[in-house]
């Protein structure tokens, strides 16, 4: 059975069988695929009330830009789909893939668009999927880079599903034709500059010639491997059971398994947190600095997507650090304590904090060296340095604590110590130290 309306509910039954009740948005470039998909989902959408709508990002690089706009503005029109126009103006840094950043540019654009439960579908097929496990072998990718794209995956406060995966662009070529669609070609798609542009104006069409079903024994390929993927996750989740704890992996707990899954482990933990991992080889390097490095030793690695630190035979995971300089300091009662950091104030209540009326002329800033302050009454008083050994502050954080002065005296670090001359009595006003997007400091 070739692509059609029905070939495709049958494809978007397999991926959810309650896809019917799910707002959908399609994802409308302009080109043949895309229009193929608005078009087949419309008529869905006609015989069975959905609730579709599109999108066009106009990323501002072509001249003709408002060509495509225009078109899918006509598309959309004759399917009877509301359509909502994005418009970017990217300007990828020289040396940049043009490719990579107007793909992150648009998704970035797209994600907060959604709304809850929706589903974005974008008309991904077969021989793309093809030309994402070449680019990924040719880049050395494991095997989920291998297993190209998913079917669906969760995407803002939705999922972002392509449901063509299944179908060729043949299929969806003859459709087209069928249909009488009309549609815009993209020069940059056969563009020899650009890898996919020299991958599908070079080198598939010999593949074709002697392997002409390629796209979908790939495609089997591409399976195996995400299956692959799937069961590498679930080692990683049952390797890291006793020995992740609130985020941090226990060196002794990892020198216990073999380094192929100290590796998957480590890997796994970090997308866990958020970062996007460096090369297996890499890790494969690094695990010998962690794992035999002195008790007071602090080895580290870093990439563009994060770092991973030692700390009291523990790893830590971050975003990239920077240097500790606020965006503001002196008078005022917030803080920006620079990127994966968050941000510090002073919020006015009732219910905690500095006493309001001694705190009143407070200055925030960084930490200079030599600060000290008394937590407790009837105890003296103990250096910033003391007090961050004793509670086990890590101690890349210990320079991007925020501190509160007032008439050069120390009266708050972060929201962990208020000095005891200072703290507001019970019902009174008071300033509360209150961090935002606080990273780990212990």
């Amino acid at each position: 059975m070739g692509f059609g309306a029905h070939a495709l509910a049958a494809r978007l039954d397999a991926i959810e069988p309650g896809w019917r009740s799910v707002k959908l948005c399609v994802a409308l470039s302009g080109g043949l695929d895309s229009t193929v998909l608005l078009h087949a989902t419309a008529a869905l959408a006609k015989e069975m009330r959905l609730n579709l709508r599109a999108i066009h990002v106009d990323h501002g690089l072509q001249a003709a830009s408002s060509t495509w706009a225009e078109a899918c503005a006509d598309a959309c029109r004759d399917a009877g789909v509301p359509l909502e126009l994005l418009q970017l103006r990217l300007a990828p840094p020289r040396g940049a893939s043009i490719e990579a950043a107007a793909r992150e540019a648009r998704y970035a654009a797209l994600a907060p668009l959604l709304d809850e439960g929706e589903w974005l579908l974008t008309a991904h097929h077969r021989d793309d999927q093809l030309e994402t496990f070449l680019i990924q072998l040719l880049r050395g990718a494991g095997a989920a880079g291998l297993a190209a794209m998913p079917v669906r995956t969760a995407f803002g406060r939705g999922l972002h599903v392509r449901p063509l995966l299944a179908f060729d662009r043949a299929e969806l070529a003859a459709y087209a034709g069928r249909h009488r669609l009309k549609w815009i070609d993209d020069p940059m798609n056969l563009d020899a500059r650009f890898d996919r542009g020299w991958l599908r104006s070079r080198v598939l069409p010999a593949i074709r010639e002697r392997w002409p079903s390629a796209s979908a024994t790939v495609a089997r390929s591409a399976s195996h491997l995400a299956a692959a993927s799937r069961l590498l996750s679930e080692i990683a989740v049952a390797d890291a059971a006793g020995i992740v704890n609130e985020g941090r992996l226990s060196l002794e707990g990892l020198a216990r398994l073999s380094r192929d899954r100290q590796v998957n482990l480590v890997r796994g933990w970090l997308r866990e947190q958020g970062l996007r991992p460096p090369p297996a080889a890499r890790l494969n390097v690094a695990m010998p600095a962690f794992l035999m490095a002195r008790e007071d030793g602090a080895p580290a690695l870093r990439w563009d997507g994060g770092e991973i630190r030692r700390y009291r035979g523990r790893l830590y995971a971050m975003h990239p650090l920077h240097e500790a300089v606020p965006a503001t300091e002196g008078g005022a009662t917030s803080l920006e304590l620079g990127p994966g950091c968050g941000r510090f104030a002073l919020v006015a209540g009732a219910d905690g904090g500095l006493c309001a009326a001694r705190a009143a002329q407070a200055v925030l800033r960084f930490r200079k060296g030599g600060e000290s302050l008394r937590p407790h009454p009837e105890r003296p008083r103990k250096r910033l340095k003391d007090l961050c050994q004793e509670a086990g502050v890590v101690p890349w954080m210990r320079e991007r604590l925020p501190l509160v002065f007032v008439d050069e005296h120390l009266v708050a670090i972060a929201d962990l110590w208020i000095d005891a001359e200072f703290v507001a009595e019970p019902g009174r006003p008071a300033l509360k130290p209150v961090w935002t997007g606080r990273p780990q400091i212990y």
